[in-house]
Formats: structure tokens, sequence, C-alpha cells
């Protein structure tokens, strides 16, 4: 007798329209329109994201922009995105093995991964993100696989660690920071008084130098015009700085950014937090913790930051606790969209929201070929010419146009075009595309 396998040939197919979490949809729908929120600033100003002294302006509604987002909004929008990539990921690997499709789904999940790292590149070097993150995604999807049977204790005590490992070197990057300015005072006052000073001190004295040097007015004036080029020379001026993106900053600052609060997604999941399946007071509870442990944190960075007149120092010690403030932000958002999720009204709000977050890849992507036209020298060339506060209008615009028509291109396709070719490429088979 021949016996067959039961895991040859299992129905490996995507997620259908009915099997979805709808509170999924729509907090990815929220968080995408926070993330455009975070980036717009990159995508407009050089050097202005985390310091508005550099450009785009820092007085008046350009000043209550930065200290409104640094206080609701600044990580919190990137954890809950990394949040929501990591159940994505355990959601796609828990039905694979609840289909029994052993090796064939394993195979399923890292042609996803590698080809989101493919989407990644492209969508860095090829669509001028400097900003782009998912690649760092890709490569934080491969540890993820060996994390995802532990139970949401041990993820969230992983998470912890990860986070903490993050603080530390965070703390010790201040201390160095202090000693550096230290030796830079010191090396210039020797200076100014015709002393010799040390090669140690000349090299303070040329990073410091550096340092003002890509902060000054001339330098922002160069760079803006630079992003008035042609497409090609786009390229190249911003392919360094994807690079630097993609090695140093990938592991100083995401391991334990990216993958803790992936780490954490997938523990709330499992604990069903993220269905909106409880109470109204638990929610509220959540929201209520989250809020006095993130706000209380971004109060004390924010004005820390103001008050130095926004010191290199300042940024640093800041960034100290930084990711616990973000961490909070992000339980009490959650908290408050589950609530939402819950409630009887706004039902025509959350249809468009959850048809934002279905298609969170093409959105996403969409963000950067709109704003590439809108900035650089490949369309209006407004890069650098419009205020903080006026690139909110630029935000409010792709906002109102990505929740018209992800719903109705949603009631004649079954994904989004990047979904679509992302779950082919996944899957190795083509899949319907028109209802």
């Amino acid at each position: 007798m021949i016996q067959t396998n039961t895991f040859a040939t299992p129905s490996l197919t995507p997620i259908l329209a009915t099997e979805r979490i709808h509170s999924l949809d729509v907090l990815r729908g929220i968080v995408l329109c926070g993330i455009l929120l975070m980036n717009i600033t990159m995508f407009g100003l050089y050097g202005s994201y985390a310091d508005p002294t550099v450009s785009g302006g820092d007085t008046g509604f350009n000043l209550f922009s930065w200290y409104a987002n640094n206080m609701l909004f600044e990580g919190t929008m990137r954890a809950l995105f990394s949040l929501l990539f990591g159940v994505g990921m355990f959601i796609l690997l828990e039905r694979l093995d609840k289909k029994g499709a052993g090796i064939s789904g394993a195979d399923v999940y890292f042609r996803r991964i590698i080809w989101l790292l493919i989407f990644g590149l492209i969508h860095g070097y090829l669509l001028l993100w400097t900003g782009e993150i998912l690649y760092d995604y890709a490569i934080m999807g491969f540890l993820v696989y060996s994390f995802r049977n532990l139970t949401p204790k041990k993820l969230v005590g992983a998470a912890i660690v990860l986070i903490l490992m993050g603080t530390t070197w965070s703390f010790f990057e201040y201390k160095s920071k202090v000693a550096f300015t230290e030796m830079v005072s010191v090396a210039t006052e020797l200076q100014d008084q015709g002393k010799e000073i040390t090669w140690d001190q000349k090299d303070a004295i040329h990073q410091w130098e550096t340092i003002q040097r890509e902060r000054s007015p001339e330098f922002v004036e160069e760079f803006n015009s630079k992003m008035h080029g042609g497409y090609f020379a786009l390229v190249a001026h911003l392919a360094p700085y994807n690079f630097k993106s993609d090695t140093f900053y990938f592991y100083r600052y995401n391991l334990w950014d990216i993958l803790s609060m992936m780490l954490l997604g997938i523990a709330f999941f499992k604990w069903k937090l993220l269905s909106a399946e409880k109470t109204y007071r638990f929610y509220l509870f959540m929201a209520a913790a989250g809020y006095l442990v993130g706000l209380s944190i971004n109060y004390y960075e924010s004005e820390l930051i103001m008050n130095s007149n926004f010191s290199l120092l300042a940024f640093s010690k800041a960034n100290i606790t930084y990711d616990f403030g973000r961490v909070g932000m992000a339980i009490g958002h959650i908290g408050i969209i589950m609530i939402f999720c819950k409630s009887p009204y706004w039902g025509w709000l959350k249809k468009s929201l959850g048809a934002v977050g279905k298609m969170a890849l093409t959105n996403y992507i969409m963000h950067s070929i709109i704003c590439m036209f809108v900035f650089t020298g490949v369309g209006f060339s407004l890069f650098g010419k419009l205020q903080r506060y006026e690139l909110l209008y630029v935000v409010f615009s792709i906002w109102i146009f990505q929740l018209i028509v992800s719903p109705i291109w949603l009631r004649y396709f079954h994904f989004g075009p990047l979904e679509w070719l992302w779950r082919n490429l996944s899957y190795n088979k083509s899949h319907a595309f028109r209802k």
C-alpha cells in the first residue's frame, strides 16, 4: 500500500476577507496615517525631523507642530507599525501551521520576507525614501520566526531585554558625548590661547565642526538644491544616506527598536488585546496607564530638549528614556483605538481606515511616490520651500485621498496592487485580482 503524505499538498492561499480581523485593519490604517505624519518632515525638509532649528521654522505653529509630534507620535507610530508587522508575520505562520503546511509553510514565509527585503531596497534607493523600513522588517522577520511559539510572558520578557539593551547603549553613548563636548570645549579654549593641542583634541574639533557645518544655512541650501535635481542625480545623492540607514542605523537602533515591538505585538495578539475582544473598562485602563507613562516621559524629554535650545547633549540624554515613552504611548493608543473599534459609531470612518489598512503596503509606498513628485526635482521641487506646519497640508491631502480611494479600490479588487504582487511572489502562484 502506498501512503500519502498529508503535508505534501496543503491548500496554501492568502487570508480570505472573511478571516480578517477588522480591528487590526483599522489599527493598521490609523498607524499608516500616523507614519506619514511623522515621515513628512523628512520628505520635505533637511535635518528637521528631530531638530526644528535646522530648517522649516522653530517658532509659532512650527514649534507647536514639533512639540505636539514629540509628545504624541514620535517613535510611537513606528512602534505600532513594527508591532503590526510582527502580528502579520505570526498570523501567516499560524495559518500555515494549522493547514499542516510543514516545510512548505516555511518556504512561503521566507519567500515573503525575502521579497519584502527586495521591495525595501527598491523603495529606498529607487523611490528615494531615506527613512525606508521594509528592509529592516524583512531582516527582523528572519529572527521573528524562531520566537513565534513562545508564550506571551516570554515574548514580553524578550522585548524588555531588547529595550534595556538599547537603553544601556544610549546611556553610555550619552556619557561618551558628554566627554566629547568637554574635550571640544577644552581644546577650543587652548587653541584660542595659541597653545598646542593633542591629535585627539584636533580630531574632536574636526568632528564638532562637521556637525555644525551640516546644520548651517549654507549646507541646508546646498542640500535643498540637490533635491531639486533630476531623478538619476537624486538616486546618486541619496544613496549614501540609504546605505547608512541600512548599515549603521540598523545595528545601532533597529534591533531594539523594531524586534522588541514585533515580539510585543505577537504577545498582545496572543492575549487578544488587538482584536477588540476585551471590555471597554479594560481598554480605558490600558489607555490611561499607557498615557500616564508615555506622556510623563515625553514631557520630560520635550522640555529637556527645548530648554537646552535643541543641543546635541539634550537629544542624547533624552534618548536614554526614549523607548519607555514611546512604548507607553503605543499602549495608550492601542487602548483608545480598540475602544473606537468596539464603538457602534463612526462605521463609515472605520470602514475607510480598515480599507487603508488592508492596502498598507500599497499605501505606504504610495506616500513615497506622491512625495517624490511633490518635493523633488522629479516633480514640483518643493523640498525645503514649505514651513514645518505647511507640510501638514500635504499630509491631510494624502490622508483624504487614500481614505476615499482605498475602499473604492477594494470594492472591485481582492487586494491592493502591491499586496497582490507580494502574495503571488510569496506563494509562487497567481491569485485572483478582480472580484
